[in-house]
């Protein structure tokens, strides 16, 4: 998350805390792209037909940790935008689409990916 800029900016010092807007430090395209994906988390996740068309090929894993990302950036998403307003709202679910990517990364290991997708 760090690494796309994705996280807030902090000026702290002893018992004082300021957290800022995020850093936008590393890959300004990376960050552009996935603040645009976040933006679909607008929508209630369904299962379309392309979408099961897509997924057969996929491991279960992979099928699982984007189910539970969907539910749970969805609900984000409308939570914070009811506070905090749609832009930042995207912004937060950006840092967390990045943390279920990294996660998938961790624990299904990118030959298996690419494997079930060639086939």
């Amino acid at each position: 998350m760090a690494y796309l800029g994705l996280v807030p900016r902090e000026d702290s010092t002893g018992a004082r805390e300021r957290r800022g807007s995020i850093t936008k430090a590393g890959n300004r395209h990376c960050r552009h792209v996935l603040v645009q994906a976040a933006w679909a988390y607008r929508h209630a996740p369904r299962l379309g037909a392309a979408l099961a068309r897509r997924q057969r090929r996929q491991p279960a894993v992979v099928v699982s940790h984007a189910w539970k990302a969907q539910q749970r950036l969805h609900k984000l998403y409308h939570r914070l935008a009811a506070r905090k307003g749609p832009q930042v709202a995207v912004v937060a679910v950006a840092r967390e689409l990045v943390g279920f990517l990294w996660a998938l990364m961790q624990e299904c290991p990118m030959g298996e990916v690419s494997h079930a997708t060639a086939a």
